[in-house]
């Protein structure tokens, strides 16, 4: 325990580093990626909030995410590590700052809408939606923006008819999910102002339906309030804003930046148009190898804890580098290489533990489905711009191109 006591004051007294390190596209930062071997916890200091311990072992990772004496609970309390000036999580209501049993009551009320087998029953609905899309770009001809053709208009139109979302209305909420992802220099005022205006918008969505209910999965959840009193009102709009903004922005993102990734390795690109069956494969690759955020959101130690080398006091921060995680050399041979093949690929890119995606099994059946549909209806996919023409996104916690221009080979 002495040599144990002497590691933790050692690291603890070291300036942090400056978190996020880097970012370059979608590429692991160096200094990151030697952290599994080097040093597994180390400390951080985010743009807002206080230093806190970062994870970066596959290991350590599930530990923290799943061990229950690390709370999101905790965090309510306290200035959090955090990109944003706002933290979005940080509301008692919020799914996301709640520790179990709350958060599996919740969980459990929207869990069946988004297990293997209701998802796979929506496999064909969404394929016609892609489809209809591609048809659209190919009508129009090249060259096309992805982004804006189809990475973001699919899963909106998903996530939207899923939650009884009216279509009319997805150009409005594109601005507002943009902004709670946004890391920007824009005040805490406006940034509150996203939050509220969202958060109004599903208070009016919450009362249409309670007058004209529908099948879609807000309508229960407002039946769930209403008649089986399983959810506070405030509860119920801020699950609504959650399940919106999580399967839309990320999915949106992962589209183009999973079509980038195999235009940059047109080995592998060629091997799964040779062999499209493997496009579930490829899309767990494809989750492990891009990195298309930083550090998941804090958990707080509620009692001393040892992670490897250092001991964590009760109360402070700690964050998981679920990127260096996918790229821990001691779960994966040869992690910087992309390998659409990879068996077994036990990634955390969906989180771990009771907070693990809720709508995993949707987002990976619409990469899925977005894959094979781009791959197959646009031969001779190919960038439409030299690639250091590409802009990306700056002041958000997502990487990706802003445009993503493409052409193929028209008929």
């Amino acid at each position: 325990m002495a040599d144990s006591t002497a590691t933790t004051e050692g690291i603890a007294e070291r300036t942090p580093r400056s978190y996020p390190f880097s970012r370059n596209r979608l590429e692991l930062d160096p200094v990151e990626a030697r952290l599994p071997q080097e040093e597994p916890v180390s400390r951080v200091q985010m743009p807002y909030g206080r230093p806190a311990w970062l994870v970066s072992t596959h290991e350590l990772s599930k530990l923290v995410l799943s061990d229950p004496r690390f709370s999101r609970e905790a965090t309510l309390v306290g200035d959090n590590p955090r990109e944003s000036p706002v933290d979005y999580a940080q509301v008692a209501e919020s799914i996301l700052s709640m520790d179990p049993p709350k958060h599996t009551r919740i969980r459990q009320l929207v869990g069946k809408a988004f297990t293997p087998r209701r998802v796979e029953a929506i496999r064909p609905w969404a394929r016609q939606i892609a489809a209809g899309l591609i048809d659209d770009m190919q009508a129009a001809g090249p060259p096309a923006d992805l982004v804006r053709s189809f990475s973001y208009a699919f899963p909106a139109i998903v996530i939207c008819e899923l939650l009884g979302i009216p279509d009319a209305d997805r150009h409005e909420f594109r601005g507002w999910t943009d902004g709670m992802v946004s890391t920007s220099a824009a005040s805490p005022e406006e940034h509150q102002e996203i939050l509220l205006n969202l958060f109004s918008y599903f208070e009016r969505l919450v009362a249409e339906r309670r007058r004209r209910p529908s099948e879609d999965l807000l309508t229960g959840m407002v039946q769930a309030r209403d008649n089986e009193d399983r959810l506070t009102e405030t509860e119920l709009v801020f699950l609504g804003m959650t399940l919106l903004v999580a399967g839309y922005e990320t999915t949106a993102n992962d589209i183009t930046n999973q079509v980038y990734t195999l235009l940059a390795h047109p080995r592998q690109l060629a091997q799964l148009r040779e062999r499209p069956e493997l496009i579930p494969e490829a899309v767990e690759e494809l989750l492990r190898f891009i990195v298309l955020g930083d550090a998941v959101n804090a958990r707080n130690a509620t009692v001393d804890i040892q992670l490897g080398d250092v001991m964590v006091r009760a109360g402070e921060p700690v964050l998981c580098s679920l990127a260096a995680a996918c790229h821990d050399e001691s779960v994966f041979d040869h992690p910087a290489e992309l390998d659409i093949t990879r068996q077994p690929n036990p990634h955390l890119a969906f989180g771990y533990g009771p907070h693990v995606c809720l709508g995993a099994h949707l987002a990976r059946m619409e990469l899925q489905v977005s894959l094979e549909t781009i791959l197959s209806r646009l031969p001779g996919l190919r960038l439409a711009v030299p690639e250091n023409e590409l802009a990306w996104q700056e002041g958000t916690i997502m990487r990706g191109p802003t445009a993503f221009p493409i052409s193929w080979d028209a008929d």
